[in-house]
Parts: C-alpha cells; sequence; structure tokens
C-alpha cells in the first residue's frame, strides 16, 4: 500500500472511531431508537453527508455497535477464561460468567442495545451472528472439554432434548454427538440463556427490592448451572 493509501486508511479509521464513539454516547442518552446520523454528524462538526461516506445509514451504524459490544463482550469473557487452569473446569465457567456480568454493568448502554429492547425497524444482519454467539461459544468449549476430559455426568440434562435445536448448531459448538439422549447441546443453549436471562433481571432493575447481594446470587446461579449442565 503506497504512503498516500496508508494516510488515508488512517484518516479512515480515526473518522470511523470518532463518530461510533459519539454515537455511543448518543445511544446512552437517548437510546438506540433515537440515534440519528445527523446528530451524530453535528455533534462532530461534520456534514450528514461526510458521515454518509462512512455509514450509508442509521442502520449500518447501530450494526457496527452491535457487532462492537459483542465483540468486546465476547473478549471480556474469553480473556477470563484463558486466565484459569485447563483441567479446573468450574473455575473456566466461572471466570467466563463473572467476566460477562461485569462487562454488562460497565457497560449497560452497549448491553441494553444488544440484550435490550429490539430497535423499531431494525434487522440484525448476519455480521452480527458470529459476534452474538462468542460467549455461548466459548461455555460450550467448557462444555465440550468436559466430555472429552470424562468430567460431565452423561445423565445431565433432559433426554432427547438436542432433537428441538437446529442440527448445525451442535456442530458449530462443537458438541455433536452420537448419543441422541446426551441433551449437549440443549444444555449449553439452557446455561446460555440463563445466564443473560440472570444478567438483564439484574440489569434492567427486575430483582430489585428482592435479592439484596446480587454478587452472591450470581455466583449462586452460575454454580447451580454448571452442576446442571453436568459439569463434576
Amino acid at each position: 500500500m503506497s504512503a498516500p493509501a496508508n494516510a488515508r486508511a488512517r484518516v479512515r479509521a480515526q473518522l470511523t472511531g470518532e463518530i461510533t464513539e459519539v454515537a455511543r454516547r448518543h445511544l446512552a442518552a437517548s437510546g438506540a431508537a433515537a440515534l440519528s446520523l445527523r446528530a451524530v454528524a453535528r455533534e462532530l462538526g461534520m456534514a450528514s453527508s461526510a458521515v454518509y461516506r462512512y455509514f450509508p445509514s442509521r442502520d449500518d451504524l447501530l450494526t457496527t455497535l452491535i457487532v462492537e459490544a459483542y465483540d468486546a463482550l465476547g473478549r471480556a469473557a474469553e480473556e477470563a477464561e484463558a486466565g484459569q487452569p485447563r483441567d479446573d473446569l468450574r473455575a473456566r465457567w466461572r471466570a467466563a460468567c463473572r467476566a460477562t456480568r461485569d462487562w454488562a454493568l460497565a457497560h449497560p448502554h452497549e448491553y441494553a442495545l444488544v440484550y435490550g429492547s429490539p430497535v423499531p425497524g431494525y434487522a440484525a444482519p448476519e455480521a452480527t451472528i458470529a459476534p452474538a454467539a462468542r460467549v455461548g461459544a466459548l461455555l460450550s468449549r467448557v462444555l465440550a472439554d468436559g466430555v472429552a476430559a470424562g468430567q460431565v455426568d452423561p445423565g445431565a440434562g433432559p433426554a432427547g432434548a438436542d432433537t428441538t435445536l437446529d442440527p448445525t448448531l451442535l456442530d458449530d459448538l462443537g458438541l455433536a454427538s452420537d448419543d441422541p439422549a446426551s441433551s449437549l447441546g440443549a444444555r449449553a443453549v439452557f446455561a446460555w440463556s440463563a445466564l443473560f436471562g440472570t444478567i438483564s433481571f439484574e440489569l434492567f432493575g427486575h430483582t430489585h427490592n428482592v435479592v439484596t447481594d446480587h454478587a452472591a446470587f450470581f455466583d449462586h446461579t452460575i454454580d447451580r448451572l454448571a452442576t446442571e449442565v453436568g459439569l463434576t
């Protein structure tokens, strides 16, 4: 790449970062439904037409914010899990789950963007699928490692529940099994949905005046989830 091309790429990357940073502030102040490219351009002192060269529509900007949020969340969980001994499956499980909650509490508006109310008129494109699955895939890898090490109870979970799932999902998660009664995929989806349900209840205020120690309650929940999916 020539020097002028390098310079243009750096300028584009810098301006893209500035646009998304301002958009995140607007997201926190007004919510995703009110996000406006014109308002973002106005705060940056740019013409709207200039911003449209980077993001042709509001939905393109939303998609970038959504992918960045999913990736940041997934990265936090993966880094925490990677810091644990490979043979301590429960430590890996706890680290991934706790890091997910910590990120959500530290970034409530970004969490609400991806796990809160749908944005009217927005349809998430395929580019959001892999980032959205990062935490679920991480929990599935812990479970798959447990299966390989003989540290997962084969009798845990409802028999045959994997038949309720798309078969390609099991392959993608590394949880396909010759035993149709194993329900490994269903266990992973159960834990994934329960994890985010617990976090969402806390973050969106549904357990106020119900739970007095959210951190302790969360730890109890994820330990119970580990048992339910069969981690020994």
